[in-house]
């Protein structure tokens, strides 16, 4: 999508289809959709719309937001295609983006680390050396040196 003119259809149609879905869509299914991202192929013929639905608790909810999307494509297209003025419109593709679910697990698995990070901090307070406190072979004194011998 490195063409600019692509750009520009990409991100008219992130603004048509994000309004359709707030003015227009009057399914209770879809809920608080958001369009995160639209990626339109090379020759205009395609578009993917990622969304994310606020509030989504199980997938239920999301699924019944993914036929929702589905059966209102048809409409959205027709208005999409009307608005663009271009000579074909692009088939739409509803895909749920996957990058907020991956920045929540992210997040849970650093705020894991975190507690770990402390509990370690917390036991090296009071822990000993399992051998010398400095482990590492020092040269030897004159004196140690007679000693050995």
């Amino acid at each position: 999508m490195s063409n600019p003119r692509v750009r520009k259809v990409a991100d008219r149609i992130k603004v048509i289809v994000a309004q359709m879905l707030e003015r227009r869509v009057k399914d209770p299914r879809i809920g608080f959709t958001t369009v995160t991202d639209v990626r339109v192929s090379g020759d205009t013929q395609q578009a993917t719309i990622f969304y994310t639905v606020l509030g989504a608790d199980s997938e239920a909810q999301l699924a019944s937001t993914a036929a929702a999307l589905e059966s209102a494509k048809g409409m959205i297209r027709t208005v999409v295609g009307r608005k663009l003025g271009m000579k074909f419109t692009p088939s739409l593709a509803f895909v749920r983006d996957a990058v907020p679910q991956a920045s929540r697990e992210m997040e849970q698995l650093l705020e894991r680390v975190r507690d770990l990070d402390a509990e370690l901090a917390e036991r090296r307070v009071d822990g000993a050396y399992a051998g010398d406190a400095d482990p590492y072979k020092k040269p030897a004194d004159a004196e140690d040196e007679a000693d050995v011998a």
